[in-house]
């Protein structure tokens, strides 16, 4: 086990592990809604986490997200999937308070290897001003990691991923490529200076954008992980009964992932993502690889938000200089023909 990286010991990596939002919507098919008045978001919605009201001026964010390894390095490989499952939490405008582990591991995997995930997703969850008070593990043949998050939002204050208004401003906090790097990382083709981007992306909290978002007036928003930005943003136009234009040159994209798409190194949770969402996309003239872009499972991504256009310019100005990544990529729109998005 000393000599195995993380990475080969799973068949995909983060968020290209996550189960297809088509496949996922069959599965639930036909379980019934248990009705409560105080489940303001439930499973039926598409959200990123759920949200029970306790008060008028409190309620619960309750979310779970874990996964295989998107790192060799088990610290790193902690601290991503801690950001991972702390960013549904962000995504509703929430702030985690507590958090639960869950892990997976081999009978044979070293007892520093495990200590090493779990000191990383302990210390990003620090980080994020909350604290882990325990957990649930067992042998698997794959490792896998991750948390149950519960957060606290002020009930009148909660963002879906259902509220766009048309002529809002959309807002990407991330740029796009993890899952195609992540592919590149399991062939070992990335260079030293692109993987520590990747890091450093997947490895950042969306704190600092969930704390600029909540000052503006921002009405919807959702965070781009498992499904790529096509997928979420399909989710964001289906719950918002609006349609969507995407800049397609002012996406933010990590360095490398143009050449590797159009080699064909993409991961499986791709080709999930297209299936679901193709027929929501007006793709125009854009090209098969720089489609697979907007496909792409993205790990700890960023949030997107629908911004009110007159909040849009000052609320982008605070996080551009907090969070250079960040981009406007677009606008909410009328539905316009059979399409949901069309890339301009």
């Amino acid at each position: 086990m000393d000599s195995i990286k993380l990475t080969k010991l799973s068949s995909c990596s983060g968020c290209g592990a996550k189960v297809g939002a088509k496949e996922l919507s069959e599965i639930l098919t036909g379980l019934k809604i248990k009705y409560d008045e105080n489940l303001i978001v439930g499973f039926d919605k598409s959200d990123d986490a759920a949200v029970y009201k306790i008060s008028d001026e409190l309620a619960i964010v309750q979310t779970i997200d874990f996964f295989p390894p998107i790192a060799d390095d088990p610290y790193v490989f902690g601290q991503i999937a801690a950001a991972n499952a702390l960013s549904d939490i962000y995504a509703m405008g929430g702030e985690p308070k507590i958090a639960l582990n869950v892990m997976c591991i081999p009978k044979d995997m070293p007892r520093e290897t495990v200590n090493e995930i779990l000191r990383g997703g302990y210390d990003k969850v620090f980080e994020a001003g909350a604290v882990i008070c325990g957990g649930h593990s067992i042998f698997d043949e794959e490792p896998k990691y991750g948390l149950t998050v519960t957060g606290f939002v002020n009930p009148n204050k909660i963002l879906t991923n259902a509220g766009a208004e048309t002529g809002d401003v959309l807002i990407l906090t991330k740029p796009l490529g993890s899952g195609i790097l992540t592919s590149a990382v399991k062939a070992e083709l990335i260079s030293e200076n692109t993987l520590k981007a990747l890091i450093k992306n997947m490895t950042s909290l969306n704190k600092t954008a969930r704390d600029i978002m909540v000052k503006y007036n921002v009405h919807a928003c959702t965070d781009v992980t498992g499904f790529g930005l096509m997928g979420h943003l399909s989710e964001m136009c289906l719950g918002s009964e609006k349609g969507a234009e995407i800049y397609t040159k002012n996406l933010n994209i990590l360095p490398e992932t143009v050449s590797f798409a159009k080699i064909g190194i993409i991961p499986e949770g791709m080709y999930r993502n297209r299936e679901f969402a193709e027929k929501y996309v007006d793709a125009g003239d854009k090209s098969l690889y720089f489609q697979d872009i907007l496909f792409d499972p993205q790990t700890s991504g960023g949030l997107l938000m629908a911004a009110a256009p007159e909040d849009a310019n000052k609320l982008f100005a605070e996080l551009y200089e907090a969070l250079p990544g960040a981009r406007i990529i677009g606008k909410i729109t009328e539905i316009q023909g059979d399409k949901l998005i069309k890339l301009i």
